[in-house]
């Protein structure tokens, strides 16, 4: 007899028993919606159990990395719960990524084989072609020329329940965007993504069973995988998947499916505010708005209060954090401008930013980093020792964003330390000067970003997206930043675009305008 126990002990966990206890408690209610169609937790998990049985007839077993390239569909839930239910890594592929981004995905995780859906098949199987790895479809008609899963799971016997994991076991590698270098993989571990849907069910957000929930985050990003879906799920939610979002038609689907709960980018708060000057549908069930991935604006939060008539909760978190470790918790009303507290059992602190090789903290209310501990950090990046080394220094996982602490708790992101400009000397943090622009009543959308300048060092820039309609010039929304910010703050560059350039998870791609000023 063995009596000898890992580094975790006898503990087992999978991110898969999510699905499996909300399937045994409520299968009969509905789990997700998509269109006209409507999927219920025993299905969901039946369907998942034959996706497994034919994953692992294919040789995929615990440990095995697949890559799963989705989008918003219920194939994603199954295809993911079937991967951790065979004790499988799950590695998502953004669904906007082309051939060559995809294959570097691949061979950086290892991961075979991938899992496509149909219309992604053109950058998809070029992707897993270059890197010799084989490809599965879901979604896919019978003529398209790859194996099918669906087939397959037909004629494979389905698993009986999920595989028992150790808490440290990887589940999920997450790319980071990668705005510096390649996108490193973040290894989530079963352990981390369970204890957060224990966090936010029991403290932070007030998901309750047959609630409905917006499901237009993209489920291959950490925001909508781990809040929407594994959170949704847990707490027997009903989620409306939305595969491709657009202002007006997230507006119908909340009206339609009496929506309670909205989850978003600010990104998505603006395009939902755009859509009610024309849409007459209103969410007459709508509770409250969560937002995260980026700082939200306190002129769209002020915008979607007058509106909708409900509060938007903001939060904080990153891919590494697995991801949510501050929020503005549901029940209390929230503070506009902060992202709230640090959840249960995370500490957030603030550090010297220039203090590389130790963290220092500063007192309460002094401007430096981020810096974060507890249950939900990753375990490290794959294969990237000294990236993992460089990003938790003393067991605190550093943020790279830049803001402050309050006596009573709340954290005030500032900005980016990389978006940080530096003009004439002086410390500009965009967003101070967005939030600015953004009260100007022409202007939808803001970026502000630094350019080179001979003189000055950088110079500030502003993209802006202006009301349709609006004719206000580049030069006069120069003139309304300078009377209301110091001289060293307002932008001398302004260019009015029709959009912004937006990531895969809403994010606004600042590099993007910063490499191209004209």
């Amino acid at each position: 007899m063995n009596n000898t126990t890992s580094a975790d002990g006898f503990a087992t966990i999978s991110v898969a028993a999510i699905l499996a206890e909300s399937a045994h408690r409520t299968p009969d209610s509905i789990a997700l919606i998509v269109g006209d169609d409507q999927v219920s937790y025993r299905d969901l998990w039946n369907h998942t159990r034959a996706y497994a049985g034919a994953l692992k007839a294919r040789g995929v077993g615990p440990g095995d990395a697949v890559a799963v390239l989705i989008p918003n569909v219920p194939d994603f839930a199954r295809v993911y719960y079937a991967i951790l239910s065979l004790g499988a890594i799950v590695v998502p592929v953004h669904a906007l990524l082309k051939g060559r981004e995809i294959e570097y995905v691949l061979q950086d995780s290892g991961a075979g084989p991938l899992v496509c859906a149909a219309p992604l098949l053109a950058e998809g199987a070029a992707g897993a072609a270059a890197s010799g790895v084989d490809v599965v479809t879901v979604l896919a008609p019978d003529d398209d020329g790859f194996p099918r899963l669906e087939a397959e799971a037909a004629a494979a016997e389905p698993i009986r329940t999920y595989e028992p994991c150790r808490p440290s076991d990887t589940a999920t590698i997450l790319y980071t965007s990668g705005t510096t270098g390649k996108p490193k993989g973040a290894l989530g571990t079963h352990f981390a993504l369970v204890e957060q849907t224990s966090v936010l069910l029991t403290s932070v957000m007030d998901f309750r069973p047959g609630d409905v929930l917006f499901g237009g985050l993209p489920l291959f990003h950490t925001f909508g995988q781990t809040v929407v879906l594994n959170t949704g799920l847990r707490a027997g939610a009903t989620i409306v998947l939305m595969p491709r979002f657009t202002g007006p038609d997230a507006l119908k689907l909340l009206a339609t499916h009496d929506v309670n709960i909205f989850l978003g980018v600010p990104t998505m708060y603006v395009a939902l505010l755009e859509a009610a000057k024309t849409v007459p549908d209103r969410p007459t069930a709508l509770r409250y708005g969560i937002s995260g991935g980026a700082s939200l604006p306190l002129a769209v939060m002020d915008r979607f209060r007058d509106v909708f008539g409900v509060e938007i909760h903001e939060g904080y978190g990153l891919t590494e954090t697995s991801p949510v470790a501050a929020f503005n918790h549901v029940g209390t009303p929230p503070r506009p401008g902060t992202i709230g507290v640090p959840i249960w059992g995370v500490d957030i602190e603030i550090a010297r930013p220039e203090t590389v090789e130790s963290i220092e903290l500063l007192p309460n209310g002094e401007l430096g980093e981020l810096v974060i501990r507890g249950h939900l950090l990753m375990k490290g990046y794959l294969n990237r020792p000294d990236a993992t080394a460089e990003a938790v220094v003393d067991g605190w996982f550093r943020s790279g964003d830049l803001g402050t602490k309050d006596d009573d708790g709340y954290l005030t992101i500032v900005d980016r330390k990389k978006d940080m400009i530096i003009r004439n000397g002086y410390n500009v943090y965009p967003r101070e000067v967005e939030e600015v622009l953004l009260t100007h009543p022409s202007v939808v959308s803001a970026a502000v970003y630094g350019i080179p300048d001979e003189m000055h060092g950088q110079e500030i820039a502003a993209a802006i997206v202006l009301d349709s309609g609006a004719t206000v010039t580049e030069s006069e929304l120069i003139e309304f930043a300078s009377t209301r910010l110091a001289a060293y703050k307002y932008p001398r560059v302004v260019r009015i675009l029709s959009e912004l350039p937006l990531g895969p998870s809403g994010k606004i791609l600042k590099r993007k305008l910063a490499g191209d000023p004209a």
